[in-house]
């Protein structure tokens, strides 16, 4: 199993960019607490991060066939963007978009969300912690697909 975790714009500035809505810690220590996870879990995880969306773009559609689930944290695009809507629904994987602040209680223009509806979760407003509930979720979804491949494949 393979998760594909994308990162949106500034996020690379995690740990430096506005430490009292984001907090101390970096995009690193994220993903070393991550790969973690999925190591302990037998999954295989990719990471990328692009300040473009165009790129995001072409990273999600890339996951068609090469992954079985996207973590996604589109930060500002989340709000604006269509293309990586479309890009989402057009490979159907499950997905879940992640937000560390709570989107919901900023400014209302934060409060628009472009991609939840074509997301199958949200996890918003703890922080870096919700990347480890991202994961958490990612891998009971897979693993809840292949139960029901498996016995799909056996009733034949």
């Amino acid at each position: 199993m393979k998760i594909v975790v994308i990162q949106g714009p500034n996020l690379n500035m995690l740990g430096v960019r506005e430490q009292n809505i984001y907090g101390p810690m970096k995009l690193e220590q994220i993903h070393a607490q991550m790969k973690e996870v999925a190591s302990q879990n037998s999954v295989e995880i990719e990471f990328f991060q692009s300040n473009l969306e165009g790129e995001i773009v072409d990273k999600i559609q890339e996951c068609y066939g090469e992954a079985d689930g996207i973590i996604i944290n589109a930060a500002a695009y989340t709000h604006t963007s269509i293309a990586i809507r479309d890009a989402i629904s057009a490979v159907s994987l499950p997905t879940i978009e992640v937000h560390i602040s709570n989107i919901h209680r900023r400014e209302e223009f934060r409060q628009k969300n472009m991609i939840a509806p074509v997301c199958t979760s949200s996890v918003v407003g703890f922080g870096p912690f919700g990347y480890h509930l991202a994961m958490m979720g990612m891998i009971q979804i897979m693993n809840e697909i292949k139960a029901a491949q498996e016995a799909q494949q056996a009733q034949k």
